[in-house]
């Protein structure tokens, strides 16, 4: 288990769930390096805002923002916000990604990360039937008002049980003994 799986079974009793979300992300050096920083969450993790302001520490040669933290900035959100709505049962892993820059960003951009009540739902009841899925989430990256885009990252996101996850590994493990 790791410091961050430790922290975030304790930290909820302490904190709450979604105010160890936010400040969890905003002090993680991984993603302060981003320079993206969580800005609300709520109660549900259901919906995640994010902002990420244009300064010295991300801008790029030609003075927008670097891509690279664009990128990184909402990577790893979809993935751990899912992964701690979901309860225990299930493996959630990011698979790929895919980022399309729409224009220059020279101005502060803010994206939002939301799972609905019926797109969870669905999930749950894919993964029981399916036993293993892939979502694809899409992120936007906009300015303040939400009236330009500039740039979008699609994420793959696999969800298993954790039942068939470890069965299929043993199985693999299997083959390549054989």
């Amino acid at each position: 288990m790791t410091i961050y799986q430790q922290v975030a079974k304790v930290g909820p009793k302490i904190f709450g769930r979604d105010t160890l979300f936010k400040y969890g992300f905003n002090w993680l050096p991984m993603y302060r390096r981003s320079t993206g920083r969580i800005t609300k969450v709520s109660k549900d993790l259901h919906k995640v805002e994010m902002r990420l302001p244009i300064s010295y520490r991300n801008r790029n040669y030609v003075g927008s923002i670097f891509g690279g933290s664009m990128f990184s900035a909402v990577d790893p959100i979809p993935m751990v916000q899912l992964i701690n709505i979901l309860d225990n049962q299930y493996i959630v892993w990011d698979k790929s990604a895919e980022i399309a820059f729409k224009a220059p960003a020279r101005e502060e951009l803010y994206a939002d990360f939301v799972y609905t009540d019926s797109e969870l739902q669905d999930i749950i009841e894919r993964v029981e039937s399916e036993k293993e899925i892939n979502i694809i989430k899409l992120t936007q990256l906009t300015n303040k008002d939400k009236s330009k885009v500039y740039c979008e990252v699609s994420k793959t996101i696999y969800i298993s049980t954790k039942q068939h996850y470890k069965l299929k590994r043993q199985q693999r493990a299997e083959q390549t003994q054989s």
